[in-house]
């Protein structure tokens, strides 16, 4: 576990110097010079959400169990993302002692996975950045956001050599 993790932290070290952190000050100048806005918060949500995605594949496998039950019985695929998705809330409920019997086979090492965490980003940064109306500055802050989750989760799947 400790190797695992060693080699996790070094590659997306190695990434945020020579990928994020250069397209973050590249975003923010960009913003900053063609809409006169400040993007600095978006682009520490987006640092954020790329270390965040860099270790999202296994956080759900608390919730990971060897093989299928003995009826073959399967979480349907609408719960298994959400255990994704959702993962810090689903970790604070078992540590504050709520358990809810969920368990799967699924590891989320996959671009299936990383197409719908895409995909969730881009509803939660909508959500979060977006204004009435909606205009090109805001579509920047809603993708930089997406591209760094999606860039942290595949680092991870780089490190475990899926991709």
């Amino acid at each position: 576990m400790e190797e695992e993790t060693k080699e996790h932290v070094n590659m997306m070290v190695k990434v945020f110097k020579l990928v994020v952190f250069p397209a973050s000050v590249f975003y923010v100048c960009c913003v900053f010079f063609f809409f006169k806005e400040n993007a600095l918060d978006s682009m520490l949500w987006g640092i954020m959400i790329f270390i965040y995605g860099n270790f999202l594949p296994d956080l759900p496998s608390i919730f990971r169990k060897k093989e299928q039950d003995k009826e073959g019985k399967e979480l349907p695929w609408y719960k298994k993302y959400v255990l994704l998705l959702f993962a810090p809330i689903f970790i604070w409920l078992l540590f504050s002692g709520i358990r809810l019997g969920w368990k799967t086979t699924e590891t989320f090492h996959n671009f299936k996975s990383l197409a719908s965490f895409g995909t969730f980003l881009f509803v939660l940064g909508f959500l979060a950045f977006s204004s009435s109306p909606i205009g090109i500055e805001d579509a920047i802050e809603i993708l930089a956001f997406t591209f760094f989750g999606m860039i942290g989760y595949l680092v991870h799947l780089r490190v475990d050599k899926i991709w």
